[in-house]
């Protein structure tokens, strides 16, 4: 039975709090060079290569690609033969993140209560979801999640004959009301099935899928596609100021779902949408 210090997992999460924020993941910058190279507008071109420069400044001085270093959001798939010591894997993982954003200079900006607004100073609590699965590896994903991207996310409950095209439309319409405001050029997560929460976990958790790999099945494949082209087709471009690249891509994640219902969530990540995973 493998076992597992939480002295490791601590400086493990850490590590990945200060490379999401710093190192812009290769798929993201594959997919915002690509956008520059193929933009009709000269502002968008002139964006796109500014936050191409602004990464490479990031990389050399190691300093944050943003100034929102988000609220951390942290999948888990935890194998049931593997042991941990040291303590309890909930405290690890929220201690690494404290300990990520003290070493790496990273804002804090998570507050202790909704309504009693008071900031935690160490950018915990994570949100952290749980995956029990067979074997002994633990792999956890990091997803430091800004909020200007975030603030623009949307959840409906669809009827079932509303089908494809209600969540073609929900989708566009979401992504045109919230792409200028979400720094575009944006990746949407889209999550279809399950129930409410089940649907908004899909979506999150859809921002990790690297740019450019398609859902396996046939139709999601085609539904991303064109996703993807009705939502550049909207013309808004990069941070809202026009051109033909207001979406990089689109990842769709579905579930099974009761008979009565076809529940849709929409999450926007702005273009650095940040995310490392790691297995121990």
């Amino acid at each position: 039975m493998k076992t597992i210090q939480t002295q490791t997992i601590i400086d493990t999460v850490a590590e990945m709090c200060i490379e999401a924020n710093t190192f812009l993941s290769e798929d993201m910058l594959r997919g915002i060079c690509i956008a520059e190279s193929t933009e009709e507008s000269a502002n968008g071109r002139e964006i796109l290569e500014t936050m191409i420069e602004n990464f490479d400044m990031a990389e050399k001085k190691g300093i944050p690609i943003c100034q929102d270093t988000g609220m951390v959001v942290i999948y888990v798939s935890f194998g049931q033969d593997l042991t941990i010591e040291g303590g309890s894997l909930e405290d690890a993982l929220q201690w690494g993140v404290a300990k990520g954003y003290e070493e790496g200079y990273l804002r804090k900006s998570v507050v202790s209560d909704p309504f009693i607004r008071k900031n935690t100073n160490d950018n915990t609590p994570a949100v952290i979801h749980y995956k029990v699965v067979t074997g002994d590896q633990l792999k956890i994903k990091v997803l430091p999640k800004g909020f200007g991207s975030e603030n623009t996310s949307a959840l409906k409950m669809l009827k079932p004959s509303d089908g494809m095209t209600g969540v073609i439309k929900f989708v566009v319409d979401t992504v045109e009301r919230g792409s200028p405001n979400a720094c575009a050029p944006i990746v949407v997560g889209v999550g279809v099935g399950g129930t409410m929460e089940k649907a908004a976990l899909l979506a999150k958790e859809a921002l990790t899928r690297p740019l450019g790999r398609h859902h396996p099945k046939d139709h999601i494949e085609n539904l991303e596609d064109y996703l993807l082209q009705a939502c550049n087709a909207l013309g808004i471009g990069p941070m809202g100021l026009g051109g033909s690249n207001t979406v990089l891509g689109v990842n769709v994640e579905v579930f099974p779902t009761h008979i009565a219902g076809l529940p849709v969530a929409v999450n926007i990540s702005c273009y650095v949408n940040r995310h490392v995973e790691r297995e121990l």
